[in-house]
C-alpha cells in the first residue's frame, strides 16, 4: 500500500511522523508527504527518515498526487484542513486515514448529510475505505485484562481524563472525539442528554448521560490543558480506573489499575493495523462510517454547548 502522508510535520498536537511509523512497520511503504510550505515538507520528510522513511515531500496536493499515485492518504493536518483534503482524496479514488476529529469548519456550520453525500457515497461507490482515528477503543481489551469484561448492561458511569496541549473550547475537539469513540464501541450508537459543562481557566469538565438502545450512562469528561509530557491519560466504567503510565526513553505504554501493571500495544499502532487490513480485506474499518457520523453529531453538540472562547 503506497501510502502519502498529510501533516506528517506538525509540532503542535501532530502525531502524523507517529502514524507514518506505523504505517511502515506494518507493511505500508510512506511514499511522500504534503507539507504547507518546502520548509516544513521538508522538514516532515527529514523527521520520517529516522523509521526507515525516505519520502519525497511536496507543497501542492495535485502535483504529489499526479507524480506519486499514492493507494493510500493520511490526513493528519489541522482540523480546518480535513474536509477539502477528503473531498480531493474521494475524487482521487483512495482509501483515507484521517486524523480526528474528522472534519471541522469555522462556526461548524457543516451539515451531517452532506457530509455523507459529498464523501462516503462516493467512497463507497468507489470501494474506497475511510477511517478515522481515535485510538482508544483499541485498548479496550487490555482494559478489560486489568478491570475484568464490561457488561454494558451494568454500567452505570464512565470517568475519562484527557490532558490536550491546546486551551480554550479547542480543547473539546482535540480531545472528545476518544471519549465518544469508547462510549460508541462499547454501548453502539447514542444520543446525550442533560448536558452540563463546567470551564475554568484551563480545564473543562463535561457531564452527560449517553443514551443508547436499552438505557443510559452517567458520562464524566475532565479536560486539563497539559504542555509538557508525560499528559496525564484515565479512564475506567463504574469506577474502576486505569491510568496510563509513559516509560518517555522508550515510549513503552503501561496500563495501571489499584496494584497491577500491564504493558501494552501502542493503541495507535492498532488503529493503523486495522486500516491496512480493512483496505485488504474490503471490510468496514472499526471507526467507519457510522462510527464516524454519530461522533461528529454528538461532538458538535458538546461544543456547541461550551460558552468559552
Amino acid at each position: 500500500m503506497k501510502t502519502a502522508i498529510i501533516g506528517a510535520g506538525r509540532s503542535k498536537s501532530g502525531i502524523g511522523q507517529y502514524i507514518g511509523k506505523y504505517f511502515q512497520r506494518n507493511g505500508a511503504s510512506v511514499i511522500s508527504v504534503l507539507g504547507t510550505t518546502e520548509k516544513t515538507a521538508r522538514k516532515a520528510s527529514s523527521i520520517l527518515t529516522q523509521y526507515g522513511i525516505h519520502a519525497t515531500y511536496y507543497t501542492d496536493f495535485n502535483s504529489m498526487m499526479k507524480s506519486e499515485r499514492p493507494d493510500a492518504v493520511v490526513i493528519a493536518s489541522p482540523a480546518l484542513t480535513h474536509y477539502d483534503y477528503l473531498i480531493k482524496c474521494v475524487k482521487e479514488e483512495v482509501h483515507i486515514f484521517c486524523e480526528k476529529p474528522f472534519v471541522w469548519q469555522d462556526k461548524n456550520d457543516f451539515d451531517i448529510n452532506s457530509l455523507r453525500k459529498n464523501i462516503f457515497d462516493t467512497a463507497e461507490s468507489n470501494n474506497q475505505t475511510i477511517a478515522m482515528n481515535s485510538q482508544w477503543p483499541f485498548s479496550l481489551p487490555y482494559y478489560e485484562e486489568l478491570c475484568g469484561p464490561i457488561d454494558y448492561q451494568k454500567v452505570d458511569t464512565f470517568f475519562i481524563r484527557l490532558s490536550p496541549i491546546v486551551s480554550g473550547r479547542e480543547m473539546i475537539l482535540e480531545s472528545v472525539p476518544h471519549a465518544l469513540s469508547i462510549l460508541y464501541t462499547v454501548f453502539g450508537d447514542g444520543e446525550i442528554g442533560s448536558i452540563r459543562i463546567q470551564t475554568y481557566k484551563e480545564k473543562i469538565i463535561t457531564m452527560f448521560h449517553y443514551i443508547f438502545t436499552t438505557g443510559y450512562c452517567d458520562v464524566m469528561i475532565e479536560l486539563v490543558r497539559t504542555i509538557l509530557p508525560p499528559r496525564s491519560f484515565s479512564y475506567g466504567f463504574n469506577g474502576k480506573i486505569i491510568h496510563r503510565l509513559l516509560d518517555l526513553d522508550i515510549y513503552d505504554i503501561f496500563f495501571k489499575c489499584s496494584d497491577k501493571i500491564l504493558k501494552i500495544r501502542d493503541p495507535l499502532e492498532l488503529s493503523v493495523q486495522d486500516f491496512i487490513s480493512a483496505v485488504k480485506e474490503k471490510r468496514e474499518p472499526l471507526i467507519g462510517k457510522a462510527h464516524i457520523m454519530s461522533n461528529m453529531s454528538l461532538l458538535k453538540k458538546i461544543y456547541d454547548c461550551c460558552e468559552i472562547s
